[in-house]
């Protein structure tokens, strides 16, 4: 080998085997992508029209600025301003190619004394990036005794030297959303020396209403906070991979001094489509429209998982359900019986930030994402998941 080699994130794993077994890509027509996730890509019911063009001139064919296009940056900026009442101007953002470029950049850039805290069970990048970057972890318990929420204070609890919080909220696999009381004690933590603070808000607007860190900052400048966030979910545009970071000018700072080498800058066009996306009046009719159709699956969908025998610990943010097989079965048992069928789930193995493998215990969990599913194909997507369900008990 030439390149010390890196294995795929655990749910592309998932995707080669379906390959193996169905004979096509997951999404393809006939396909059921419950495993996958990303949104909805057309126009939600009662919600906004997505943009279907973007304007190209000579100006858009340069390249693109290290730390963002201006308009771009006051637009997420002004988002921010208006939602949550935060105080910050473009020059706290950073634009990256998607929210997970965001947050290698920042763990990649952390002083090498500091430790990252993160949930035993937490979205499957985390464990591939702090292991590839070779940063220093320390897990806190997340399971099912504390109804995967773990106490604020296994988060800010003093440790020897420095240290980085990340967590996804709403959270991706389990929905579990942290906000007043909860919200605000990260942030106040963040504040203190020798303490940060990381949140991957990629499911901001999947949660009604709303939520976001920043609507507890007294001062971006003080203290380390930073928030991620990107075009993927809420504003169904993952294709167009834009994603961005919010944070004291001293960090952006070094942020758009890695761009100027590291990355170039990010596809001019694609920022000017979110631009579009970002208009005022549309993303307070996104604000209502979103989170209200998610909402709408989120309650059918676990109203009828519960008919069927599993065990529900989803919270009540993102486009996911968080649910446990009974009788001890495993999830790669249910992949196995769902790939015949042309459909697959994210296996709780692969959110399992030990790796135990076999031992885990999150192998009879698996993540049910109902995100890019139309309202209508709802029925069909109940009797199949029965169906393998009732062939695992015979």
């Amino acid at each position: 080998m030439y390149l010390r080699y890196v294995p795929p994130m655990g749910i592309y794993e998932t995707l080669y085997a379906f390959l193996g077994a169905f004979g096509t890509y997951m999404g393809e027509p006939g396909t059921n992508p419950w495993s996958q996730g990303f949104p909805r890509t057309v126009a939600l019911p009662d919600g906004p029209a997505l943009p279907s063009t973007v304007t190209v001139t000579s100006e858009h064919r340069k390249y693109p600025k290290a730390w963002g296009l201006p308009a771009l940056r006051e637009a997420i900026a002004a988002y921010y301003r208006q939602s949550y009442g935060v105080e910050i101007t473009a020059e706290n953002v950073m634009v990256f190619a998607g929210g997970r470029p965001a947050i290698v950049a920042l763990l990649l850039f952390l002083e090498p004394d500091i430790e990252v805290r993160l949930a035993s069970t937490e979205y499957t990048p985390y464990y591939d990036v702090l292991e590839r970057l070779r940063r220093p972890y320390h897990l806190v318990h997340s399971g099912v005794d504390n109804g995967f929420r773990p106490p604020v204070p296994t988060y800010t609890a003093p440790r020897d030297g420095r240290t980085l919080m990340l967590l996804s909220n709403p959270c991706n696999p389990t929905g579990v959303t942290r906000t007043g009381e909860e919200l605000a004690a990260l942030v106040e933590a963040s504040a203190r020396d020798g303490m940060g603070l990381l949140v991957d808000e990629a499911y901001e607007l999947l949660h009604d209403e709303p939520v976001s860190a920043l609507a507890h900052v007294d001062d971006i400048e003080r203290g380390n906070l930073f928030v991620v966030g990107a075009a993927t979910k809420g504003l169904q545009a993952p294709g167009i991979r834009i994603g961005w970071a919010v944070a004291a000018k001293r960090h952006i700072e070094v942020l758009s001094n890695f761009s100027s080498f590291g990355m170039g800058g990010v596809s001019h066009p694609s920022q000017c489509y979110a631009v579009e996306l970002l208009d005022p009046e549309r993303m307070r009719h996104v604000r209502e429209a979103v989170p209200a159709f998610y909402a709408m699956q989120r309650e059918r969908y676990g109203r009828a998982f519960e008919d069927l025998g599993l065990e529900l610990f989803s919270g009540d943010g993102g486009f996911y359900h968080w649910c446990r097989l009974p009788n001890g079965w495993t999830a790669e048992r249910l992949n196995e019986h769902l790939f015949t069928r042309g459909a697959a789930i994210l296996k709780g193995t692969d959110c399992d930030m030990e790796r135990l493998g076999d031992d885990s215990p999150l192998s009879s969990f698996f993540r049910f994402s109902f995100g890019p599913l139309a309202p209508e194909s709802f029925e069909a997507d109940i009797a199949l998941l029965g169906e393998a369900l009732r062939e695992m008990r015979s």
